[in-house]
Parts: C-alpha cells; sequence; structure tokens
C-alpha cells in the first residue's frame, strides 16, 4: 500500500555549525554577503541624500559658523559656503549622501562581514557578533564625535596661524571634504584596536606577540596618528592618539582573557578525546623526582662516610 500519505520526506542532515567549507561554498557565502552589504549601502545612501536637506550641512559647517567673524572673508557675519562650478553642488551632495549612508548602514554590513567570518569561529565564539557589531559601530561613533568636538578649537587655531592680515572664503568641497576626511580617519582609527581582538577571535593573532610588541604598538599609534589626521597639528594629533593608545591596552587585556580561556577549553577537550581503554597521554617532561641512582653504593642509606665502611 502506498499513498502520499505513506511517503516519507527526505530530511536534510541537520548542519554541522563547525564543518568545513569548501572553495566553492566560500565564494557563494561571500557573493551573497556582498549583495546584502551593497543593499544595505544604496538604502543609507538615498537616507543620507535625503538628509542633507534637513540638519546634515548645517551639522557639518557648524564649526566653520563657530570661528570668528575676523577670520572668515569681508568678516562676514554669516559662513556660507562657496561653490565653483555648475555639477559642484550635485557632486557634493552625492559625495557626502554616500558616506553618511556608510555610517547610516554600518551596523548592517558589519553585520555580514562577521557573518562571512564566524563559520572559521568555534560554536561558543560566534554568539560574540552583536557584541562585535555593537563595539565597532560605537567606536566608530566615538572617534566621529571626538573629532568633531576637536574640530571646534583645531579649526580655529589653522586659520588664526595664517596671521591677521588673511581672511579665509572657503569652499563647500573644500571644506566638507575636510571634515569628512576628519570624522572618517578619527572613526576609523578607534577601530584598529577591535580588528586586534577579532583577529585574536579567529586565531591569528595572540596575545603573547601584542604583550611583546606593545611599546611598539604605542609608538607606531603616534605616528600613524601624526600622518592620518589632516590638520597636522599637535593638538588633533594628540586627540587621536591617546585614546587610540587606551584602546590598544584594552584590546591587549581582551586578548589575555580570551587566550586564557581559550587554551583552559582545549585542555578539557584534549582530554574529553581520549577513547575508553587508551591511557591518557603522559607529560614527558623531565623532573626532579626522575634522578635515580647510578652507582650500588648510592642505593644504600646514610651518609657517605658510613656507606663507604659498609
Amino acid at each position: 500500500m502506498s499513498g502520499p500519505s505513506l511517503r516519507r520526506r527526505r530530511r536534510r542532515p541537520p548542519r554541522d555549525p563547525e564543518a568545513t567549507m569548501s572553495l566553492i561554498a566560500h565564494l557563494t557565502e561571500l557573493r551573497n554577503r556582498v549583495a546584502k552589504a551593497l543593499l544595505a549601502l544604496a538604502l543609507g545612501t538615498v537616507a543620507g541624500f535625503l538628509w542633507y536637506d534637513h540638519g546634515l550641512l548645517t551639522f557639518l559647517s557648524e564649526p566653520y559658523c563657530s570661528v570668528p567673524p575676523e577670520l572668515r572673508y569681508q568678516g562676514a557675519e554669516d559662513c556660507q559656503l562657496v561653490v565653483l562650478d555648475v555639477f559642484g553642488g550635485v557632486l557634493l551632495r552625492l559625495k557626502i549622501g554616500l558616506i553618511a549612508g556608510a555610517v547610516l548602514s554600518s551596523p548592517f554590513w558589519l553585520y555580514q562581514l562577521w557573518a562571512f567570518i564566524t563559520p572559521g569561529l568555534k560554536r561558543n565564539e560566534k554568539r560574540y557578533a552583536v557584541t562585535f557589531v555593537a563595539a565597532s559601530t560605537s567606536l566608530f561613533a566615538l572617534g566621529a564625535v571626538l573629532a568633531y568636538v576637536t574640530l571646534y578649537k583645531g579649526l580655529e587655531l589653522l586659520l588664526s596661524l595664517a596671521g591677521d592680515e588673511v581672511a579665509f572664503q572657503l569652499t563647500a568641497a573644500d571644506y566638507l571634504g575636510f571634515v569628512i576626511s576628519l570624522l572618517v580617519a578619527f572613526g576609523l582609527s578607534f577601530e584598529l584596536p577591535l580588528v586586534a581582538v577579532a583577529l585574536n577571535l579567529v586565531g591569528v593573532l595572540s596575545h603573547a606577540a601584542l604583550a611583546r610588541s606593545r611599546r611598539w604598538i604605542f609608538f607606531l599609534t603616534i605616528v600613524f596618528a601624526a600622518f592620518v589626521t589632516p590638520t597636522q597639528d599637535p593638538f588633533t594629533m594628540l586627540a587621536m592618539a591617546l585614546p587610540m593608545v587606551v584602546l590598544f591596552e584594552l584590546a591587549i587585556q581582551v586578548t589575555r582573557i580570551v587566550d586564557r580561556r581559550r587554551a583552559r577549553r582545549e585542555a578539557v577537550e584534549s582530554f574529553h578525546d581520549v577513547p575508553d581503554g587508551e591511557a591518557s597521554p603522559l607529560d614527558a617532561r623531565p623532573s626532579s623526582l626522575d634522578a635515580t641512582p647510578t652507582r650500588p653504593e648510592d642505593l644504600v642509606p646514610g651518609p657517605p662516610a658510613e656507606r663507604s665502611r659498609r
């Protein structure tokens, strides 16, 4: 007797979260993740394009409007930016919309990045996805906010260095490009300690390597801040370098905890991997108790003189 009710559906084998993936599977996974990230970026760009006229341009222009009027051209009380060509306004709006879209959609494409990395992690390490996305977004926002606050004093300092005989009439492309570069540079720089933690989670970078290179990391961080900051003034450089040093030190301590937990977990797994009926591996390292007497007189207890009389 056969019928649809008696037919058994073939069940798919359960997915092993720690199984290895083939090259084709990796490429397919990469294509899907990139497509989703680009879709999120496109939607964020549309939102940034619409946000341009509803406070975004005012927000970016505020540091320039806060400088003393005598630093602007003809001591103007207003702080209008200049556009020098016909298509300059359109290109500027597209550029700002794209960058704002990348920032707004960062939680989504960062999650796609983490989801692509997770097949190489252990099951208990995959739960850090939400933590990774939240930490990366928060660090980028922290860096951008610090750059924006620094820009108020930094911009006034830079404009005043030209002297009292010089006044500035900034173009929209130059000024907004400078502001966006500073915000992005600070935001991405604050992500570097998180990258070190992510490399430690996947087993590429160890805590011992980071601890040995601590001084070099701090020195290169200061050099990196000197080259990356668009203003090139010591105030802005220190505003970037000092928080990065603190974040790198926190990253080193996090990797220490991760490596300690990983070593403890691997020790437990190696103990449970021993089959029944098979002896556990012995520790072959030398010990002070391994020193056995090699001469017959050493086997006789007592002082050396007494042993010689016997």
